[in-house]
């Protein structure tokens, strides 16, 4: 099925489900994708009410792809399928984590996660800086409080 962004799909999603779902503006969710006994960050996809639907009910992940404006189920044509063990919420309800099974690379590069191959930054293993290792009269700005949340 193709369809323009931002023209509602049809969906079986379950009514109540949709109802949480805080959507962008062309109706998707991101849904990131972590192995499930590792806690391995695999990919970011896309998903609609559809697909969340689908997701939901065959146990295999099923994305909107933005490029070509149609539903795919990971690993048909690869053979890197992603078996779906849970599928959580976020607490603003606009994101979904969904935790897989993968088999083979999740990574349409070949990689075994879409987050291999370009680091920005990595723990070197070296202490974290303590701000009292900061520059003399430097200070962290009016963000710098903790806050409950932090603690």
């Amino acid at each position: 099925m193709t369809s323009t962004p931002g023209t509602p799909r049809p969906s079986s999603l379950d009514p109540e489900i949709a109802a949480r779902l805080k959507r962008s503006a062309d109706g998707l969710l991101p849904a990131i994708a972590q192995q499930f006994d590792t806690g391995e960050v695999l990919m970011l996809g896309w998903m609609d009410d559809e697909a969340l639907h689908r997701t939901l009910t065959t146990g295999r992940c099923t994305y909107w792809s933005r490029s070509r404006g149609e539903y795919w189920v990971k690993g048909d044509t690869s053979g890197h399928v992603q078996h779906v063990r849970s599928v959580a919420l976020d607490c603003d309800a606009d994101t979904l984590l969904v935790k897989v099974d993968q088999v083979g690379a999740a990574c349409h590069t070949g990689d075994r996660t879409c987050f291999d191959a370009d680091v920005l930054l990595e723990d070197d293993g070296a202490a974290p800086r303590r701000d009292e290792d900061a520059a003399p009269g430097a200070h962290q700005g009016a963000g710098s409080a903790a806050t409950a949340a932090d603690q």
